[in-house]
């Protein structure tokens, strides 16, 4: 004969086992969920539109681009990719099309930013930068100076 356990389980006994095993299966898709709140409610601005004949020099723009990636870490290669490209104009625009009617799936983030880089980094912007370095003057505000200054000379 088999010996009976003579334990009895109460109802609110069984309701705080299930909901624990519901909580446990849970978790992870609890956790997916409060790292999609926290990115999706901040939001900011997309760089400015880059064409290659406007004012703003590459490197700076390219720095914003990424800075913008950085802050949406979860995009992937190809949504990088057509996403610069909606930033681009004229002549820019025509040289990402190019590559991507060549390359489609085939392009990669790592390959497409080292490509757009080589083809439009001002090679003047630096001598520009140093040039305007040399020539920046104290005009009544220290603070103005000296923040002028280090964006400068970070470009230099």
């Amino acid at each position: 004969m088999r010996a009976q356990l003579a334990t009895t389980i109460t109802p609110e006994e069984i309701v705080r086992l299930v909901g624990a095993g519901i909580a446990v299966v849970r978790e992870p898709e609890r956790l997916a969920n409060e790292a999609r709140i926290y990115t999706s409610c901040l939001k900011i601005e997309n760089p400015e539109k880059f064409d290659r004949k406007s004012p703003t020099a590459f490197n700076q723009w390219w720095e914003s681009v990424t800075m913008y990636l950085g802050f949406y870490p979860e995009t992937n290669s190809g949504q990088k990719i057509a996403w610069v490209g909606t930033l681009l104009l004229d002549m820019a625009l025509v040289w990402h099309l190019h590559r991507y009617r060549e390359l489609r799936d085939n392009d990669t983030w790592v390959n497409y930013s080292t490509a757009i880089r080589a083809e439009y980094r001002n090679e003047r912007e630096v001598a520009d930068v140093q040039l305007k370095l040399g020539q920046l003057c104290y005009q009544g505000s220290i603070c103005t100076y000296l923040t002028e200054f280090r964006a400068l000379n970070l470009f230099a």
